[in-house]
């Protein structure tokens, strides 16, 4: 990259007030019929996009995602939610031994739907759970706005990927599919 180019990028910073970012976990087993598919929400995230404005050259995204942070926003007892979110940061991400989830972007490719409006590619390398797994694609959508951005996406990750211990309940009647949907819908604004 160019001295003239790296001077022409613009950093564009998540606003996590008017952003949100959710994890939905899967129910299969015997009783999954009466079981959760719990629905988790990312309390504390931050994370930047980098390119050359109006071209979208150049360009990089990083997130990073505070695992105890995640907490059950579905609509589930309160005895439940304590034992999922217990669960889920103890023997599931083991948020004392791994603080934090990082993706960095590899690749970021973008293709004009209408004016203002992209669908984009991100290609990029996850750690979570103290591994890091290569080439994740998200796919996702872009609008340009006044004061920044919008984009909203979706991915999904398969938890033994990155050696994470599937749970079950009830005997193993009630358990979690391995993959679950990472979905977000982040308001990004230009860094000043």
């Amino acid at each position: 990259m160019t001295t003239e180019v790296a001077s022409q990028i613009g950093t564009y910073r998540i606003d996590p007030a008017t952003s949100a970012f959710t994890v939905k976990a899967f129910a299969e087993g015997l009783f999954s019929a009466f079981g959760h598919d719990p629905l988790i929400g990312v309390k504390e995230f931050a994370g930047e996009a980098r390119f050359v404005p109006a071209t979208f050259e150049n360009a990089s995204v990083k997130l990073v995602v505070k695992t105890a942070s995640l907490v059950v926003v579905s609509d589930v007892k309160e005895k439940d939610r304590q034992e999922i979110e217990r669960m889920m940061r103890l023997e599931v991400l083991e948020t004392e031994k791994y603080p934090e989830i990082v993706f960095e972007s590899s690749s970021v490719s973008l293709s004009r739907i209408v004016e203002g409006r992209y669908r984009s590619r991100v290609i990029g390398n996850l750690t979570l759970h103290g591994v890091t797994q290569n080439n994740l694609w998200i796919s996702g959508e872009v609008w340009a706005t006044n004061d920044g951005l919008r984009v909203k996406g979706e991915c999904p990750i398969k938890q033994t990927d990155y050696k994470i211990k599937l749970v079950s309940v009830a005997g193993g009647t009630l358990k979690i599919k391995n993959e679950v949907k990472c979905s977000f819908d982040l308001s990004m604004r230009r860094a000043e």
